[in-house]
């Protein structure tokens, strides 16, 4: 009797557990915090096409990260990353604060789910393609005061994206997820000290992380 119980609970807990996982054609929507961190410095910056030894850098920074998904089947969906603008400070490696710039970064990755409808916990692989631009780009008063003029230009970027991730399902409906990602991403920054060019190729390259609630309808 203790045995046929036994099996009944086992049997109703994978029962319980097998309505938590993405099937095909679940929508999916996640919104949590969003960490960016580009890579700590530029190329060598140039005055004129002339290689100096100034480098710049951008911080980091946290913004809410919205992320919408598709499940294609079962294993496979389709991704999209969103969030609010994320503003850096860039800075010179002599110490100037050059200025101010925000970008948005939207990511569209194919995701895969390596295991079946029986886990709760659902790891995944993702690879896609993202683009950033960048806009209100401000130099500072401290950069116009050392000679610089003619604002601040950061190029859009094309460039490709890899990720891992985990799903936790909570119900039927709710789960926690957490992520990390990194990101190709490059500019060509511009600016002019009297009526000198000075430019410099940046491979931001940031490493991203993200913890959401998400919900699947």
């Amino acid at each position: 009797m203790k045995l046929k119980l036994t099996l009944v609970a086992i049997a109703l807990g994978l029962a319980s557990t097998a309505s938590y996982a993405h099937k095909a054609d679940d929508i999916i929507i996640r919104g949590g915090a969003v960490y960016v961190h580009p890579k700590t410095s530029s190329d060598a910056v140039k005055i004129d096409g002339a290689k100096t030894d100034l480098k710049a850098k951008a911080d980091h920074d946290t913004q809410l990260g919205l992320n919408f998904q598709y499940m294609v089947t079962d294993n496979l969906g389709v991704e999209l990353l969103a969030a609010t603008p994320f503003s850096h400070k860039i800075s010179l490696n002599n110490g100037t604060n050059l200025g101010k710039v925000k970008q948005l970064p939207p990511t569209l990755s194919l995701v895969w789910y390596p295991l079946d409808s029986n886990y709760k916990v659902q790891p995944y692989i993702g690879a896609g393609v993202n683009y950033t631009f960048f806009f209100n780009e401000k130099l500072s008063g401290e950069a116009k005061d050392a000679g610089f003029n003619n604002g601040l230009d950061l190029d859009s970027s094309w460039g490709w994206a890899a990720q891992v991730g985990l799903d936790y399902s909570i119900t039927d409906n709710w789960l926690v997820n957490a992520q990390a990602r990194y990101i190709d991403i490059k500019t060509d920054a511009t600016t002019y000290a009297g009526s000198q060019k000075v430019t410099a190729r940046y491979k931001l390259n940031p490493w991203v992380a993200m913890v959401s609630i998400g919900y699947r309808f």
